[in-house]
This record gives structure tokens, C-alpha cells and sequence, in this order.
């Protein structure tokens, strides 16, 4: 019977865990290019009583396994890159990546961190900058007397200054790809960062080698479907009572077996 607890805790836990992880996707379900994650489950290890081929009492052989597992465990978050809606916005800062990449972004420390939020502002230096004032890269400076900025799809970067009917260009925007994007990992403030898994960054002009387009005057929202998750949460939610029952039912069981008299 402590068995049956046990197990049956394990996927409480694992419940749990799933659970708080449909609440942090529906949690950023209005965050810009935030991508969902699901959680990843294995059972674990068994306890044979037989194995299958074995020779039983009577000399002959086991056709089957006599088992039973210890529960069950989450092995791994797994992020969504499918990509968003697109929302346009209007605002001549506020760019998306339609298709593979990530922008390119200088972090306080001088690493560099990936994310697809794409609104971006102009700091008092006129460099873009995220809503937490870290620099995109590579670094692009807008004149102060700039009229207009229009990027293309290639991510070149023209400006409208006073005195000059010609576009002036400024730079290029370049879009970093991997090899395995699951691999990242999130740091917060919509940002992600390398690992071993995730392999280095593969950087690029967007449209050139697998690069996405980037949309000027629109942004990626997140791609949470409110629907699905208040489903997967339900189907959560039962695992979690029915896991608790398991427990209760074999603390009852005990309880008979404990009251046994001869």
C-alpha cells in the first residue's frame, strides 16, 4: 500500500508542475513573441516481479512481464516556436521576425541574448533599445534631425534627414538562428540565452539563409491559445484529483488490513 502512495504522489507532483506551467503560458498570453512550453512526462522504474521468458513452477515460459511501476516524473519543458499572430501597430520602432530568428540583443554584462520581442525604442543616444534600455545589435545610431525611419524586409535601416530628398542608410539588421531553439534558455525580460544544447548562434541578413522577414510597424504576439490551455488544465486538474484518490483508496486499504483480527 506504500507503494500505491507513493506512486500516486509522484504524479501529483508531476501534475503540479504541468499545471504551473499552463498558468505561466496563459500568464503571458498578452506578452510580445513570448512562445508557449509544454511539459514532457516518463514513467520510471519498474519493479519486476517475472520477467517476460522466465521459467515458471511448471517448466514452461512466461509470455509476458509481471511489473508494476513507481509513477511517473516531468523530464522537460518544451517551447513552441510557431510563430504569433502578427498586430500592426503603426509604430515605425516596432518590428517582427515573420519566419526563422531572433534579434540580436547586448545584455549588461556584454553577452549577447535572442528574443522576438521586437518593440523597440530609441535611447537618448538614438541606439534601438528594449523596453529595459538594452541595446540591439549590431548597433545602429539615428540622427537626432531624422524625419523618418523605414527598415525593409532585409532589415536595412534608412533614415529622411532635412536638406537631403535621398534616404540615408544606416546599417543592417541581423537576425540569429539555431540549430536546436529548444535548447535555449529563458532568462526573463522576454530574452533567451545559448547552451551547450542549443548550439551557437547562426547570424544572418533577414530573407538570406533561412532568415524571416521583419515587418516594420507590426509585432508578434504570443502564440498561447487560450483554449487549448484551459483544456490542458482541466485534463491536469482530473490527473490530480484521480492521483488523490489513488491515495485515499489505499489508505483505506490499510486501515482494512491493519483492523484484521484472527
Amino acid at each position: 500500500m506504500i507503494k500505491a502512495m507513493r506512486t500516486a504522489a509522484s504524479g501529483m507532483v508531476a501534475q503540479q508542475l504541468n499545471v504551473d506551467n499552463i498558468s505561466n503560458n496563459l500568464a503571458n498570453v498578452n506578452t510580445t513573441g513570448f512562445k508557449r512550453s509544454k511539459v514532457e512526462f516518463q514513467d520510471v522504474l519498474y519493479q519486476n516481479y517475472r520477467r517476460a521468458g522466465s521459467v515458471t513452477s511448471v517448466g514452461s515460459k512466461a509470455p509476458t512481464n509481471l511489473a508494476v511501476g513507481y509513477g511517473a516524473r516531468a523530464v522537460a519543458t518544451v517551447r513552441d516556436y510557431s510563430p504569433g499572430d502578427l498586430n500592426a501597430t503603426g509604430n515605425p520602432l516596432d518590428l517582427a521576425i515573420s519566419g526563422n530568428g531572433f534579434f540580436q540583443i547586448r545584455m549588461p554584462d556584454g553577452s549577447t541574448g535572442y528574443t522576438r520581442d521586437g518593440a523597440f525604442k530609441i535611447s537618448a543616444d538614438g541606439q534601438f533599445v528594449t523596453s529595459d534600455g538594452f541595446f540591439l545589435t549590431p548597433d545602429i545610431t539615428i540622427p537626432q534631425d531624422a524625419s523618418s525611419i523605414a527598415i525593409g524586409l532585409d532589415g536595412e535601416v534608412t533614415v529622411l534627414v532635412p536638406g537631403n530628398q535621398d534616404p540615408q542608410s544606416l546599417g543592417q539588421i541581423e537576425l540569429a538562428r539555431f540549430i536546436n531553439p529548444a535548447g535555449l534558455s529563458a532568462v526573463g525580460h522576454n530574452l533567451f540565452i545559448t547552451t551547450a544544447a542549443s548550439g551557437q548562434a547562426i547570424t544572418g541578413t533577414p530573407t538570406l539563409d533561412g532568415m524571416g522577414r521583419i515587418d516594420q510597424g507590426t509585432l508578434e504576439v504570443s502564440n498561447v491559445e487560450v483554449v487549448d490551455e484551459m483544456v490542458n488544465m482541466i485534463i491536469a486538474q482530473r490527473a490530480y484529483e484521480i492521483n488523490s484518490k489513488a491515495i485515499q483508496t489505499s489508505e483505506d486499504m490499510t486501515q482494512i488490513a491493519n483492523n484484521l483480527k484472527r
